[in-house]
């Protein structure tokens, strides 16, 4: 059932292309199909990078240990999203200066702050740091889906088609409907997901 657990996986990973495409589509902000494209590419190759380190790390690992540690991590993160989530409504907003890891979580927060020249459209500069905060974002689950058995190649192809798919759900929904209640549920949606992925590879084997 590995097909499963990774189609888990990738639509919990990209969860947050979903939101960053929903905000657009409620901003009015256009993200075409070059940047799109370019977001999925990225996408998908932090997913195989992430995914080859964590096999890097399954050497150095026993063989019956595998499992239960990349289960346990998947686990880790996806309490760590809800915990973080909740943690960052208590948060009161102060106005201080940014570093680059602060920007990255500041675009994942409020996406349509990667629009900086306020065109209403996302222009190729402004998407490559959009996609590599999406990337960085699932470094740690490319990391534990690898550890427990998730195939690579599989994996990445599925990132690639699934970030497309889900940014033009977002876009649309967002333009038509002004779904932004969704928006605030996302991370402890995909914590859930991420949780149960987890528990499924840890009993699966």
């Amino acid at each position: 059932m590995q097909i499963l657990s990774t189609i888990l996986f990738v639509l919990s990973a990209s969860t947050d292309n979903f939101v960053v495409g929903l905000c657009y589509g409620i901003k009015k902000i256009k993200i075409n199909l070059l940047i799109n494209l370019l977001i999925a590419i990225i996408s998908a190759v932090g997913t195989a990078l992430s995914m080859e380190l964590g096999s890097f790390i399954g050497i150095f690992v026993p063989t019956g240990f595998t499992n239960i540690l990349g289960s346990g991590i998947l686990i880790l993160i996806g309490l760590w999203a809800i915990i973080g989530e909740f943690r960052q409504n208590k948060k009161s907003s102060k106005s201080t200066e940014k570093n680059s890891l602060s920007n990255i979580e500041d675009i994942l927060s409020n996406p349509e702050n990667a629009d900086k020249d306020t065109s209403g459209s996302i222009d190729l500069k402004e998407s490559f740091s959009l996609s590599i905060a999406l990337a960085l974002n699932n470094m740690g689950l490319g990391i534990g889906a690898s550890i427990s058995g998730l195939n690579i190649i599989l994996t990445t192809i599925l990132t690639f088609f699934i970030s497309i798919v889900t940014i033009s759900l977002g876009l649309t929904i967002g333009n038509k409907y002004l779904s932004d209640k969704l928006g605030k549920y996302a991370a402890v949606i995909s914590g859930l997901i991420i949780i149960l992925l987890g528990i499924y590879e840890m009993l699966a084997k």
